[in-house]
């Protein structure tokens, strides 16, 4: 029995091991506990590593360094991934609003973060802590800790970073939700009438794609080719079914228009108004249930990464006659296909055409799920390579002592927001399905949450002596609230946010899960999904620099 007593306690990279799996398993199975129907999740992870720590368990200091660092890297690498699209998807004019809302949480909790520091005795290391905390923002204590170690802070100082954020983050938590309760109080709302009104805007949106038949009246384009109609409407449009002489066709192009066509048509609404004083009326024909036609559509996914890195005018198998692309869905939104665009492994592409003709066409973009099962690995590190690159890169700032790096927390995170958009046009194809992105991305965090847990732990009992830790949990509940109020009544006043939108302006600008479960449980919508994946790149951004240069300027 010896030879596992010394394997359990004596320091080695076997020991290591076993304690990191016993603190990421316990804490996993602890996360599924809920308190008034919220769970803290992954996050338990670090509770348990501190017990650990508490009760004296102690792992090579090296390994433990490297799997925090390893771990911070892989998760914030695959969040980038997972919500890059959406994120570039999202950037119209209400997306910019919503993110400077968001920007405003941001800067609002900084200032009372500040705020309270001058008006308390805690250093400034342990205030980024309660606020990173109290934003439930994990990568941000991250870039704190990095920063530190830059600047040559003890390791006492940095322990305290950690057991401020641990003793902040529950109650960030439910602060955020209680703000959320809070504003659903102060603006009377009811959900059931918020919901009928949002479904009226939905259907008034002026961007959204819809379909419409519509009856060629136009003399001036008979005998003209389709084109005339592209090179007229600068927007892109798709005309995906036409009835031309008798039959129901899908034209090119080049497509000779007659007197008394039917175009059906895919556009954004605002389109369509210039369509019709172009071709004419709408028709009561509906090419889509006409029993005569031969015609077929059907969804299909892009899987072969040989199409992925050039236009969609540019492959030749497209430039044919019997079938349209209608539709382009990626990342949750629908666009409009054209010839410049590039597709990505993971869209889903509508056609209509013939049996035999889409066919043909799922062949070339694959159509194969079974192919996205297995991710590609080699652009995933060659990614994590180049964040690392970036976020080392120095930068100088007046004043500071030493030049300012985004960091580990940072650089991997852009690089993947880049390369989730624009990595396909470079041959790096970094997509993974989602139960891929959310493995990798759940053994990130966990690694890093066991090893700051794991190096912290000793101390804490001395956070609560004198009532530090309770005053600590006090500040962290002013740093969540206040700024969530503030934005919330501001973005319901003056910008007209509904309070579906508003939740997930919350909870995306808090980087918290639980708090956009929680949204989506009241809403009963996923509009608060929406919301929370057009702030969260930005925000964590924001979260990371706020926390370094809190560090930097007043260490």
């Amino acid at each position: 029995m010896n030879w596992i007593i010394e394997l359990l306690t004596k320091q080695s990279f076997a020991q290591t091991i076993i304690v990191f799996g016993l603190v990421i398993a316990f804490g996993i199975w602890f996360g599924k506990i809920k308190i008034f129907g919220v769970s803290l999740g992954v996050t338990w992870v670090l509770f348990v590593g501190l017990f650990f720590s508490f009760m004296g368990v102690v792992v090579h200091p090296e390994l433990q360094d490297f799997l925090k660092e390893f771990g911070l890297v892989l998760f914030v690498y695959t969040l980038g991934l997972q919500v890059g699209p959406g994120f570039f998807a999202s950037l119209n004019r209400n997306a910019l609003v919503t993110n400077m809302l968001a920007g405003f949480i941001v800067l609002f909790g900084v200032i009372t973060t500040l705020l309270l520091y001058y008006f308390s005795t805690n250093s400034i290391s342990i205030m980024t802590g309660i606020m990173s905390g109290a934003v439930t923002n994990t990568p941000g204590l991250g870039a704190a800790q990095t920063t530190m170690t830059n600047l040559h802070q003890s390791s006492e100082e940095t322990s305290l970073v950690t057991l401020a954020y641990a003793v902040a983050y529950p109650f960030g938590v439910f602060g955020i939700i209680i703000a959320m309760l809070l504003l659903k109080k102060i603006f009377k709302v009811n959900i059931e009438h918020e919901t009928e009104l949002q479904n009226k805007l939905a259907n008034l949106r002026e961007d959204r794609v819809i379909s419409k038949h519509l009856k060629l009246e136009n003399h001036q384009l008979v005998g003209k080719p389709i084109n005339a109609i592209f090179e007229i409407i600068k927007t892109p449009i798709v005309v995906s079914r036409m009835f031309h002489k008798g039959i129901i066709i899908t034209p090119t192009p080049k497509e000779i228009l007659s007197e008394n066509d039917v175009l059906l048509i895919v556009a954004s609404k605002t389109t369509f108004e210039q369509l019709h004083l172009l071709i004419g009326p709408e028709s009561d024909m509906n090419l889509k249930t006409a029993l005569d036609s031969n015609l077929v559509s059907n969804h299909v996914v892009v899987t072969n990464k040989n199409i992925t890195h050039k236009r969609l005018g540019d492959i030749p198998e497209f430039n044919q006659h019997d079938f349209t692309f209608t539709r382009l869905y990626r990342a949750g939104t629908q666009m409009v296909p054209n010839g410049n665009i590039m597709l990505q492994l993971g869209d889903t592409v509508k056609v209509v055409g013939t049996k035999e003709s889409l066919e043909r066409i799922s062949s070339v973009l694959g159509n194969s799920l079974k192919r996205l099962e297995v991710p590609d690995i080699a652009p995933i590190f060659i990614g994590i390579v180049l964040g690392i690159i970036v976020g080392s890169i120095p930068f100088q700032i007046p004043n500071i002592p030493v030049p300012v790096k985004i960091g580990l927390a940072g650089g991997p995170l852009i690089i993947a927001l880049l390369l989730s958009r624009f990595g396909n046009q470079f041959y790096l194809n970094n997509y993974t399905t989602n139960s891929a992105n959310l493995m990798i991305r759940e053994l990130g965090i966990t690694l890093f949450l066991a090893s700051v847990g794991l190096s912290s732990g000793s101390k804490l009992a001395a956070a609560f002596e004198g009532g530090n830790g309770f005053y600590w949990i006090g500040l962290g509940i002013i740093i969540t609230i206040v700024p969530l109020l503030i934005v919330g009544i501001v973005a319901k006043h003056f910008f007209k946010k509904n309070f579906f939108e508003i939740c997930g302006l919350l909870a995306g600008a808090s980087t918290d899960p639980p708090a956009l479960a929680f949204a989506l449980k009241i809403s009963g919508n996923d509009i608060p999904s929406a919301t929370y994946a057009t702030v969260y790149p930005l925000t964590m951004i924001l979260r990371i620099i706020a926390a370094q240069l809190m560090i930097l300027f007043f260490v």
